[in-house]
């Protein structure tokens, strides 16, 4: 929700206010009679959506045209539904202005005159993001389209009896509709207010800071970042996404902000993914120019930008799956400007799937002592070695996953993500693609080749324990106990084979891989106490 002048809601009101002015003249023979009677219940709740939804509809910027992209669509059925509500009361000044005339319905929608404006309303709150005029739509909904429901009934008269087993199916379509719309409606307005919660949190909490989402030009792309931090002079710290190829930056807000008070915190869409891929989509629809080395190129462009801009000497790296391969690569490459590295579920090995296949054979090991028939486990596995892309990886660990069993199993990233003061259309966007490349073979065969195989170089003969590894910057690991995506046992090997000024490792007991969206207080109080706060 940002504050600012609205010429979209000056046009609807605009489009909604002037008819309502010429009907003051030539209102339908006997309304006064009927007005005389309306619920005084309703017409309270019609004066109070009225009273937030006409300042609201000019008092926030977000209800402006913004580009075209998925939210247009919204925005112009709003448009469509004011337009109607002109047609309507042109056919209304046309005709012998009786009540009937008033009360005609339009392309089916009862009392046009009362539902299209509230419609289109609810619509620009949900373009726009804005609960106020959501919330405020439904008040005024209930308020005036039910007393217009009243007149049309005073008007029309009862309607006449449907048979009984017509009238208990179609009793039985309206409860469904009712709920279904109620569903709907209340789900978009507690997601739309969740997120209008979180951004005006947000507002509060770093007004003194720093609070931006913005694109920067690293070496030759523009990409995605987002920061925040309640004091511009604190550490910085940049957080690496996994995947490869899975941006977290509009949820990810749901740990980090335990971190704010004492850092400045980056996340960034890495090259060829989210919100960095669809901006330089025209440019590099393929992602010709991804690979391992340009990322790590991006991600020097990077520091070098925060550290200017925030008056630093270094940063602190904190990775997260694929993103500790490229943390753990940048700190080796570039100790001067890296003061801490932190890995959370630390890569170590993904030559040949050595992850999938160490937690394969562990849980094949608590699968044969348990004397569990073992055949579709096993069979899963071959499949995988035979051909080893991402929908038989995600069938093989199906398999696994009841043997590894994790003991805290709440996680605040789903809600977290759904309102989310951050997510944008381009976020969805991404985060379906992957979902349907899960589902589709075709969509599959996209993403590996858009995502995977550009890196795949690297990654496919990545195996930090032949590196020996020396940093010059302490370093901790931090694991979920019941990680086995990328295996504690591999990470206590690693810890073993590198050498670091001061090296730690710490669980987060009955977490799996991703223990920021399990624990984030526990996980970033680790972070805190490591660095010293």
């Amino acid at each position: 929700m940002h504050p600012g002048f609205s010429y979209i809601g000056l046009i609807w009101l605009i489009m909604l206010l002037v008819p309502n002015f010429i009907w003051t003249k030539n209102k339908p023979q006997g309304y006064e009679d009927y007005a005389i009677n309306e619920n005084k219940v309703l017409l309270s709740l019609e004066r109070l959506g009225q009273f937030i939804v006409t300042p609201t509809a000019l008092a926030f910027s977000d209800f402006n045209y913004k580009g075209w992209n998925f939210w247009v669509v919204v925005l112009l059925v709003s448009l469509f539904c004011m337009v109607l509500y002109e047609v309507f009361w042109i056919r209304y000044f046309k005709s012998e202005k009786t009540m009937k005339d008033f009360y005609r319905g339009i392309l089916g929608i009862p009392v046009a005159g009362a539902t299209l404006p509230v419609v289109a309303f609810f619509l620009l709150g949900v373009y726009g993001g804005n609960s106020l005029m959501t919330m405020g739509s439904i008040i005024l909904g209930i308020g005036h389209i039910g007393i217009h429901l009243q007149h049309r009934k005073e008007v029309y008269g009862p309607k006449q009896k449907r048979e009984q087993p017509a009238r208990a199916i179609f009793a039985i379509l309206k409860v469904a509709a009712i709920l279904i719309a109620v569903v709907v409606v209340g789900g978009f307005t507690f997601l739309i207010a969740g997120r209008n919660i979180n951004q005006l949190k947000r507002f509060v909490r770093y007004k003194d800071g720093v609070n931006e989402q913005l694109y920067v030009k690293l070496t030759d792309q523009e990409e995605y970042i987002t920061i925040a931090g309640e004091d511009a002079t604190n550490p910085v710290i940049v957080s690496l996404h996994g995947g490869p190829g899975s941006p977290t930056s509009y949820v990810d807000y749901c740990w980090q902000d335990y971190l704010t008070d004492n850092y400045t915190v980056v996340c960034w869409d890495e090259r060829g993914c989210g919100r960095s891929y669809y901006h330089n989509a025209a440019v590099d629809p393929n992602n010709e120019t991804l690979s391992f080395d340009a990322q790590l190129a991006d991600l020097d462009a990077l520091v070098d930008y925060l550290c200017d801009r925030f008056s630093q000497e270094q940063v602190i790296i904190v990775g997260h799956s694929y993103g500790t391969v490229l943390g753990s690569r940048y700190s080796l490459a570039h100790p001067e400007k890296v003061s801490a590295y932190i890995g959370i579920g630390q890569c170590v090995n993904t030559r040949g799937y050595a992850n999938e296949i160490y937690a394969y054979e562990d849980a094949l090991s608590i699968a044969r002592a348990n004397g569990d028939d073992t055949t579709e486990m096993e069979a899963s596995y071959e499949k995988f070695v035979a051909n080893m892309n991402l929908a038989n990886l995600m069938e093989l660990r199906a398999k696994i996953e009841p043997y590894h069993p994790q003991t805290v199993t709440e996680d605040v990233s789903t809600m977290a993500a759904l309102t989310s003061p951050t997510l944008g259309v381009d976020d969805a966007r991404w985060y379906l693609f992957q979902l349907g490349a899960l589902m589709d073979d075709a969509k599959m065969e996209r993403y590996e080749e858009l995502v995977e195989k550009p890196l795949s170089e690297y990654t496919n003969n990545f195996n930090a324990l032949e590196h020996n590894d020396a940093y010059e910057m302490p370093v901790m690991f931090i694991s979920g106990s019941c990680d086995w995506i990328c295996p504690v046992g591999l990470v206590e090997e690693y810890m073993d084979a590198m050498a670091a000024p001061r090296k730690e490792l710490r669980r987060i007991e009955g977490c799996g891989h991703s223990p920021q969206g399990q624990l984030p207080e526990d996980l970033c109080q680790e972070i805190k106490e490591f660095l010293g706060n």
